[in-house]
């Protein structure tokens, strides 16, 4: 039986997002938002394969970017292509600058952990599933993405969190992370067509003029 039959993944009824207020593209208002959709009153677990392709649930995802500044304050951002191998198919061979992916039931260790608590505990597995993290960093969470005009997106409300590095000691564990860099802001922002959806959403909205 495979991965995607099995696993079941944290929710929220899309309803509930609209209801709070729907947008696309990006929104730094976190805090407008983050409280209500982890309301274990609205959040579950279901089936990945059941609702990879129902919009009326939308998967919430942690979205990490790893950003790095030099002495001179100039930006690069760690970016990498995604293998066939890594488990949304339709991503397959984009350009990224996030890391992460699904929270899982099994991310839950104590039935009386609250949901935030799940759901920072399933970034940090993804984030040590793919990636070695061999410096110091500040964590925050910037914003949201929401990206209905796609069909991976319209399933998935991602959380953004900007990691700042304080040295580009980021490498991959997963052998489907590949052509890995931290590369200048510019240069990414000049060569967005070859990402993936939330990439450039993200990229336009941080670091964008």
């Amino acid at each position: 039986m495979s991965e995607t039959t099995t696993e079941r993944v944290l929710v929220v009824p899309t309803e509930v997002f609209h209801r709070l207020g729907h947008f696309q593209g990006f929104s730094s208002d976190v805090d407008g938002y983050l409280e209500e959709l982890l309301d274990p009153a609205h959040v579950s677990f279901r089936p990945r394969d059941e609702v990879e392709n129902d919009p009326g649930f939308k998967q919430l995802i942690p979205y990490v970017i790893f950003r790095h500044r030099d002495e001179s304050g100039a930006e690069t951002v760690f970016q990498y292509t995604r293998g066939k191998g890594q488990g949304e198919g339709r991503l397959h061979s984009k350009k990224s600058v996030g890391i992460g992916g699904h929270v899982s039931a099994d991310d839950v260790s104590d039935a009386d952990t609250p949901t935030n608590g799940v759901f920072e505990e399933g970034m940090r597995r993804e984030l040590e599933e793919e990636v070695e993290i061999d410096t110091p960093y500040w964590s925050s969470c910037v914003g949201m993405i929401n990206d209905d005009e796609t069909a991976v997106g319209s399933v998935h409300l991602g959380m953004v969190y900007l990691f700042d590095v304080e040295r580009p000691a980021v490498e991959p564990r997963e052998s489907e992370i590949i052509e890995c860099s931290f590369r200048p802001v510019g240069d990414i922002l000049k060569d967005l067509d070859g990402f993936e959806t939330w990439s450039q959403i993200c990229m336009k909205a941080i670091f964008g003029d």
